[in-house]
C-alpha cells in the first residue's frame, strides 16, 4: 500500500498519530472515556494491542492500560523528543506509533501504557478476530 493510499484508508488524524508520531489532543479521542468489554487493535494492521480488561482512568485523557494483550504485541523504543527521555510504544506487527508507556501506573504492573485513540480499533468480546 502507497503513503497515499493509507493516508486516505486512516484519516489524517490516524495517519499523523501512528506514521509520524504526532499526539491527539487529550480528552478528544473516542476511546479515552470508553467502557465496552473487548479488544483494542491496531488501526494500521488489526494487530491485538490491548484488553479492556486492563484499561483504567488515568485522569489524562488518553486510553490507559496495565499491559498490552501479549509480551509481544508491542514494541518499545527510546524517545528524547520534546527535551524529554520517554518510552515510545510501538504496534511490534506495523511499526504504528501508539503512544507511550510510563512507570506511574497502579498495581499489579505499576505500568501506564497511554495510547492514542486515533492509533485504536476496537473491537467488541467475541468479535475480535472480525
Amino acid at each position: 500500500m502507497t503513503d497515499e493510499t493509507e493516508r486516505e484508508r486512516l484519516g489524517e488524524l490516524a495517519w499523523r498519530v501512528t506514521r509520524c508520531s504526532a499526539t491527539e489532543p487529550p480528552f478528544t479521542g473516542r476511546y479515552w472515556n470508553h467502557h465496552e468489554d473487548g479488544v483494542y487493535h491496531c488501526i494500521c494492521c488489526g494487530a491485538p494491542l490491548f484488553d479492556s480488561q486492563d484499561k483504567f482512568d488515568s485522569g489524562t485523557g488518553w486510553p490507559s492500560y496495565l499491559r498490552p494483550a501479549s509480551p509481544a504485541a508491542l514494541r518499545e523504543t527510546v524517545d528524547t523528543s520534546h527535551g524529554m527521555v520517554r518510552t515510545e510504544v510501538r504496534c511490534a506487527a506495523c511499526d504504528a506509533h501508539l503512544g507511550h508507556v510510563f512507570p506511574d501506573g497502579p498495581p499489579p504492573t505499576g505500568l501506564r501504557y497511554c495510547i492514542n485513540s486515533a492509533a485504536l480499533d476496537f473491537r467488541p468480546r467475541g468479535r475480535e478476530g472480525t
